[in-house]
């Protein structure tokens, strides 16, 4: 599902991603674990292209975002930033949209649902994730755990390939991450491939198909082992 080779990031003269190579294969979920400044959120930014890349490639299933180091054009770019959804680690919901407002806005305007198309998948997705009677809420009315719940709906609702995870149990009580561990598994069990980046090895090694290591910008191959279930 997700194909990286000898990808490079440089900021001036700080090259945060060295060379990086790293696959995930359907339905697998893959974590990337190491020190702050190791380059781990850097490399999720150039997957979901709100980075670019200096040399590298990038793809997802059978399209690329990029191609050693070159970016095809603003349609190609943006066909396969479609296959890709994002948890931001702060779940950066819109304050002023309603949970249900904050899933269909996305479909509407990317994939140009109907409000029907988008409303009724939302509900499919909110009633999936135990949040049917909050759909009328607003952000502020929800605590952490149902807030992550809502931000990894948003990215459900852009039927994506591949989810990407940035700390997604950072801003929760520790009493929850066994709760978010147990959704994404049950995601991966639908085919969806999984990204992961955390400080968490808890948390890691229960939902984790595959655990890899990153530091100095740089993910070695073969450095990672195999978590057994």
């Amino acid at each position: 599902m997700l194909k990286i080779k000898n990808l490079r990031k440089s900021f001036g003269k700080n090259e945060v991603l060295k060379g990086v190579n790293l696959e995930v294969k359907n339905g697998e979920i893959a974590v990337i674990v190491g020190p702050s400044g190791g380059g781990k959120t850097t490399l999720l930014r150039c997957i979901n292209g709100l980075e670019l890349c200096d040399n590298g490639s990038i793809e997802i299933g059978n399209k690329y975002l990029c191609e050693n180091g070159n970016y095809k054009s603003k349609e190609e770019f943006n066909e396969a930033r479609r296959d890709i959804g994002l948890v931001f680690q702060n779940f950066n919901l819109f304050p002023h949209m309603s949970v249900l407002e904050n899933l269909i806005e996305a479909p509407k305007r990317v994939l140009k649902k109907s409000d029907e198309e988008a409303k009724k998948k939302a509900e499919e997705i909110l009633s999936f994730l135990g949040l049917g009677d909050k759909l009328e809420s607003y952000p502020h009315e929800l605590s952490g755990g149902q807030k992550q719940r809502v931000a990894i709906g948003r990215a459900l609702a852009l039927n994506p390939k591949l989810m990407c995870f940035d700390e997604p149990t950072s801003a929760l009580d520790p009493g929850l991450t066994g709760e978010v561990a147990n959704l994404i598994r049950s995601l991966a069990k639908d085919g969806m491939s999984m990204l992961i980046i955390t400080h968490d090895m808890d948390f890691a090694t229960k939902v984790a198909d595959k655990i890899y290591s990153m530091n100095n910008g740089t993910l070695l191959d073969g450095n990672f082992y195999t978590v057994s279930k």
